[in-house]
């Protein structure tokens, strides 16, 4: 289910940037299946879609606390054991070679290297735990700093290229109407 978005607000998103058309894509898809990313709304949306908002959800966590909260809040089998690090490669791989420098590409591979540290430690990282606790897991498990470190890093760029997708496949993410 694709949100029907009015193509002149469309084209001042692009006008206005990557960031406020990323935001834009992936808040009128939210919207269209309640705001709630769940088994039963996922199967309303089609590979593209739910690659979009797995990139949202995987950069307001790490953002917000890195991988170590990522995992923690539950989000590691959906980001590291779905073919999220391979969608976002073959984005890469359809528009970098016009615009980009392989960023899609070394994001894919952040992904992986994830993955590894998700299937280490992910059993340790989940589960309840007091704030203090879950505050102690960034000093017992410091090799995920790297990875926060190399997506802070990369996020701007990354996020233009998602958007660069986006407006080369817009009719994957969007209905647009007069």
């Amino acid at each position: 289910m694709k949100p029907n978005i009015n193509k002149q607000l469309y084209s001042q998103k692009v006008e206005q940037g990557p960031d406020d058309l990323f935001t834009f894509v992936v808040d009128k898809t939210l919207e269209t299946i309640g705001g709630q990313l769940d088994a039963s709304t996922m199967a309303q949306l089609n590979p593209n879609q739910v690659t979009l908002l797995a990139y949202h959800l995987f950069r307001e966590e790490v953002l917000d606390g890195g991988f170590v909260q990522l995992i923690h809040n539950g989000l590691g089998p959906f980001i590291f054991l779905n073919p999220f690090a391979k969608a976002v490669r073959l984005w890469g791989n359809d528009i970098e070679n016009e615009e980009g420098d392989g960023i899609l590409l070394r994001f894919s591979k952040l992904i992986y290297k994830g993955r590894k540290l998700y299937e280490r430690y992910g059993s340790e990282l989940t589960g309840d735990m007091t704030d203090e606790e879950f505050m102690a897991l960034f000093e017992q498990y410091p090799e995920f700093d790297d990875l926060d470190d190399g997506f802070i890093e990369m996020e701007e760029d990354v996020t233009s290229m998602i958007a660069a997708y986006i407006i080369k496949n817009n009719d994957e993410f969007l209905e647009l109407v007069e």
